[in-house]
């Protein structure tokens, strides 16, 4: 099985080569890039049972052990390789059936396979990466291969998210160079089980340097607060395809690489204390700013950071139950964030706008559509019995058990963030699926517009309050975002409609594309199988917590006589 290692990385690259060939011919590329996918699909399928049976499958690539390149896929590996590959093959479908690489002008043809391609390659490297090298070539690879998705059509609102983003990563990206260089200083390699067995020969305040450094560099990636500020403002604007293996993948991979230096290279300096302070603030903070959005696209951008707090609770206790807890919600969380950006992508398409201001009435008049946001809010929420429940449950309990005051503090916040969770999906469902199309447009007709002083019909009305740069109606507050959305709609020469006006104006689709809602459905499903396989699921992530803790099997596999 090891001969399987390398495809994972050397087919999308060969894959993205030969649709860059044909970019003038869309079928070809189309059918090249949904073969490989499904090829590595099958491979990460092989490698978790190789991985699972018979231990880390390890290639040295041109046999330069033990100075060359290691890709390693052990059971956490093989697991996130499996998970992703599943992830991106749905999404390639879902922007096949949405047209970005067919009939949309806003999209380039030409290269959006071959960018898509060289994106699975980043991150399936960075999931096998047995080197720090390595592992910074996945992140520059995911950050080019990030930034042409990410300004897709050109407009300025994408180009400013991709700036962000850019700017952000650009400077991560110097600090993990600056690592690297340090760590190499400091114990003359960079191979990971390496620089685990040489690490404890250095005194302690320069391990304690070199790993605050990584933790940093790791943490920008998983958006982990206060690194997170970023995310928010440069996913919302991209194509919602993009949006969604964005907000699956990229934020894992960071979470993967903290995972792999705590229980890798430093188990003995586990920082619970300031990693458990880290995964608190990014819960409770990630969720306020959730329920306080009125853009669905934005609260489920912030959800992403606020639940990025759970997996790092789990590293953070550094016992085999969090681990386990953490590694099954990792697995959990790509899927259900996935599937819900590609719903947003169908409700974008069927009612126009995913700002909440001009929704209302779509589990009437879209049924299908109000069933594929219900269950993966709901999981997301951690209603039981579904797999988000279960991941939760799984980090309490490990929270309790470690018996600390603070890991105490943590259940709770963990419990407070799961119940605003499910206040954040429950407003968005009141307000864009269960109230009418008209109460929506009535609510948008009493708001001012942007900028406006108050008026003597304001003043008059009992339903509409100012209070610091806020308009109040009934129970909702309203913000400048808002007010501004409001105003574009109420302006006569303005094209972009609420809900409402388009259902008067006979110019909503009459149905989606089922080339965009099946491959939604099926991560909608792919998330209710995972509660059903949660036992056996739990039973493997149990099993590659107790390697990661072990380490031996890593070490004996990657270096083979040389290991301790």
């Amino acid at each position: 099985m090891t001969a399987l290692v390398p495809l994972p990385v050397l087919l999308p690259l060969l894959g993205a080569g030969a649709a860059l060939m044909l970019s003038r011919r869309p079928r070809a590329q189309r059918a090249i890039t949904v073969g490989v996918l499904v090829a590595i699909a099958v491979i990460a399928a092989a490698l978790l049972v190789a991985a699972d049976q018979d231990g880390p499958q390890v290639v040295w690539l041109g046999q330069w052990k033990p100075i060359g390149i290691a890709l390693v896929a052990d059971r956490l590996a093989a697991l996130m390789l499996l998970v992703s590959s599943l992830v991106t093959l749905a999404v390639l479908l879902y922007s096949i059936g949405q047209g970005m690489t067919g009939d949309e002008s806003e999209t380039p043809v030409s290269i959006y396979h071959p960018t898509f391609l060289v994106l699975v390659a980043g991150v399936s490297n960075a999931f096998l990466a047995g080197d720090l090298f390595n592992l910074f070539v996945s992140f520059e690879m995911l950050l080019f291969s990030s930034y042409v998705l990410l300004t897709l059509g050109g407009t300025t609102a994408r180009i400013r998210a991709g700036t962000i983003y850019v700017v952000v990563n650009v400077l991560s990206s110097m600090l993990f160079l600056i690592a690297i260089a340090t760590v190499y200083a400091a114990v003359g390699t960079l191979n990971l089980a390496q620089v685990a067995q040489r690490v404890d020969e250095l005194p302690d305040h320069v391990a304690l340097t070199l790993q605050l450094l990584l933790l940093v560099t790791f943490s920008i990636k998983a958006a982990v607060f206060p690194l997170s500020l970023w995310l928010p403002d440069s996913y919302p604007t991209a194509p919602a395809p993009v949006t969604a293996v964005f907000a699956g993948l990229l934020t894992k991979v960071g979470v993967y690489a903290i995972m792999r230096l705590q229980t890798l290279v430093f188990p003995d300096s586990p920082l619970t204390d300031l990693l458990l302070w880290a995964a608190l603030l990014t819960m409770v903070i990630g969720i306020l700013g959730a329920i306080a959005q009125s853009d669905i696209k934005r609260m489920l951008s912030f959800t992403l950071v606020s639940h990025i707090g759970y997996m790092i609770f789990g590293v953070a206790l550094a016992t085999k139950a969090g681990l386990s807890g953490a590694i099954f919600y990792v697995a959990h969380h790509i899927t259900i964030q996935t599937a819900l950006f590609l719903v947003l992508g169908l409700i974008e398409r069927r009612a126009g706008s995913t700002a909440l201001l001009r929704l209302g009435g779509l589990a009437r008049f879209a049924p299908v559509l109000g069933v594929l946001f219900f269950i993966p809010a709901m999981n997301l929420a951690g209603i039981p019995p579904l797999s988000g429940f279960l991941g939760k449950v799984g980090l309490l309990q490990a929270g309790l058990a470690e018996g600390s005051w603070l890991a105490y503090v943590l259940v709770a916040g963990g419990t407070l963030t799961s119940l605003l969770t499910l206040y954040a999906v429950a407003k968005t469902w009141a307000l864009a699926f269960w109230r009418s199309p008209e109460q929506a447009h009535e609510m948008m007709k009493l708001l001012p517009g942007t900028g406006d002083a108050p008026t003597e019909e304001d003043a008059a009305s009992p339903q509409l309050v100012r209070h610091r740069g806020h308009v109040h109606v009934g129970s909702v507050a309203f913000g400048e975002r808002d007010l501004a959305e409001a105003k574009r709609v109420a302006d006569a020469d303005e094209p972009d409609r609420d809900l409402y006006q388009r259902i008067m104006d006979g110019s909503l689709p009459d149905r989606l594309p089922f080339s965009m809602v099946g491959p939604a459905g099926a991560l909608v499903l792919l998330s209710v199988v995972l509660t059903f396989l949660a036992g056996p699921l739990y039973g493997y992530t149990d099993r590659a917590a107790e390697d990661l803790r072990d380490r031996t099997p890593y070490f004996s596999s990657v270096l083979g006589e040389e290991a301790p």
